[in-house]
């Protein structure tokens, strides 16, 4: 099969990515392929799962039309700069232009080692392949901006991490792989030129409105701060904390990368972290708006020298985008939180109704996806009210909170017959909880079973709709099954 790739970045200068093939691996076997993800990009799925297809995904064999290259790029990691990090373990086989003229990366992760895999192997485990399967693809039925997975393989090979695990190769699709710090690698090195061209390169292939301002970089600058502030937004309304929010795990298409030691929240609190190297809570889930900003900060910082020949000047314009981030995040927000509330008008007092709910949400101990699911299922329904209490340890806050809630619905435009299922249509009733996932990927590796992970992904695939006989996928964990910890899987 033909892949029609059109290369635009391996069209960039030689300093911008090493070109080099995947390596091969000895017995690949088909574990998982997205036949939905497929078919909009114009694959024919019955290739892909052949045995000439699977060599592809496994990196043996590179399609026709693929140019193969490792991209460069830096990075603040935990707040610490490193000026060269780049793909270590993954590979960009080429772009894609579908029939609805969106440009898409198709990129094996874990085919081996390459120029920036500095001590690692270059190779991936079969577990956190199958888990950036299973929550992209959760968060994409979700209808949050992500990175997809088209397909999950096994190696045949071992990897070696703290035990001796399975290898497995996913083949990632994205808008473009394009992060804050490959703008960082650039700047780092003095390079204005480098600096110019991937402008000038991001701009035409995501934000081609900012071409026809008088200040294309500063536009460009305000739209990625636009799709990163609704993306952070996204992830806030749905108790997601991604875990690693270092700059080069930032996209410049509002796109959410890596998932590693990202991780649902079960119990609402804002100071949750379950990312096994984050020991200062940096990423918690109430601080990805403040690390938003500050990850922006850093994509203007490289910027100055294209705002203006001073760094007097372009200083202040370049703030002057930057504290719009606050705005826009908020207004996203609000947004969201109304819709999950079952509102769709807008009071001045909205947010702090909001705040109000996750004080007694807080004060509960209660869940946070079944705490939104369940106050559409209470209306009007003693019984689901009764079941919403069920999911605090203190109810009686929450007591006062519905009362006010209550109050505002009657000022509310929306019709009461349409709350409901407004309300259904906002709050899943299935996510990737921590506990179902990690189930999933311990009999993938431990017993080369793979009928949970299948099962999960296809639940996660609607997520808004109750699907009888699933109700284990709807619980929060007990006590023995929570999960404290993830890991990068690096």
């Amino acid at each position: 099969m033909t892949f029609p790739f059109d290369n635009s970045y391996s069209r960039l200068p030689d300093r911008f990515f090493q070109r080099i093939a995947p390596t091969v691996v000895s017995g690949p076997q088909l574990i998982r392929l997205n036949e939905p993800l497929a078919r909009e990009l114009g694959l024919d799925p019955e290739f892909l799962r052949s045995p000439a297809g699977v060599e592809i995904l496994a990196g043996n064999q590179i399609a026709e039309g693929s140019d193969p290259i490792a991209l460069a790029y830096a990075g603040h990691q935990f707040g610490n700069f490193v000026p060269q990090l780049g793909d270590g373990r993954a590979i960009l086989l080429g772009e894609l232009v579908s029939a609805d003229g969106q440009r898409r990366d198709i990129q094996l992760k874990g085919p081996g080692r390459t120029a920036f895999s500095r001590q690692g192997d270059g190779r991936a485990a079969l577990g956190p392949v199958l888990r950036e399967y299973i929550v992209s693809e959760a968060m994409a039925a979700l209808g949050i901006a992500t990175t997809r997975s088209l397909a999950a393989v096994s190696t045949g090979e071992k990897v070696w991490r703290e035990t001796v695990q399975p290898g497995a190769v996913l083949t990632r699709i994205a808008a473009s792989h394009v992060r804050i710090g490959t703008f960082q690698f650039f700047a780092a090195r003095g390079d204005v030129e480098g600096l110019r061209i991937l402008t000038d390169h991001v701009i035409a292939r995501h934000y081609p409105e900012a071409a026809r301002s008088d200040t294309p970089e500063l536009e460009l600058l305000r739209a990625v701060a636009k799709a990163q502030a609704r993306l952070i937004a996204q992830w806030m309304l749905i108790g997601f904390i991604h875990g690693v929010m270092n700059t080069d795990n930032v996209t410049i298409s509002g796109e959410t990368l890596d998932y590693g030691p990202c991780a649902f929240m079960d119990r609402f609190n804002p100071a949750t972290v379950f990312s096994s190297i984050d020991h200062a809570g940096r990423y918690a889930y109430g601080n990805q708006p403040a690390i938003g900003l500050w990850n922006l900060v850093r994509l203007a910082e490289c910027l100055l020298p294209l705002i203006a020949d001073e760094t007097e000047r372009a200083v202040p314009l370049a703030q002057a985008v930057l504290e719009e981030f606050d705005r826009e995040f908020e207004t996203a927000f609000l947004a969201g939180m109304r819709k999950k509330l079952g509102l769709a008008s807008e009071e001045a007092e909205d947010k702090e109704l909001v705040n109000g709910l996750f004080a007694a949400m807080y004060q509960g101990k209660a869940d946070f996806t079944l705490t939104f699911r369940r106050l559409g299922e209470g209306l009007d329904n003693p019984a689901g009210e009764i079941s919403l209490k069920e999911l605090f340890s203190d109810s009686a806050p929450l007591e006062i909170w519905l009362a006010q809630w209550r109050q505002r619905l009657e000022r509310d435009a929306l019709p009461p017959a349409h709350r409901g299922e407004a309300m259904r249509l906002t709050n899943p009733l299935y996510i990737a909880r921590n506990h179902l996932v990690e189930a999933a990927l311990t009999a993938a590796a431990t017993d080369n079973d793979f009928n949970r992970f299948n099962e999960l992904v296809d639940v996660l695939a609607q997520p808004f709709t109750e699907q009888p006989g699933k109700e284990i996928y709807t619980r929060p964990p007990e006590p023995h099954e929570q999960v404290l910890q993830t890991f990068c899987g690096t």
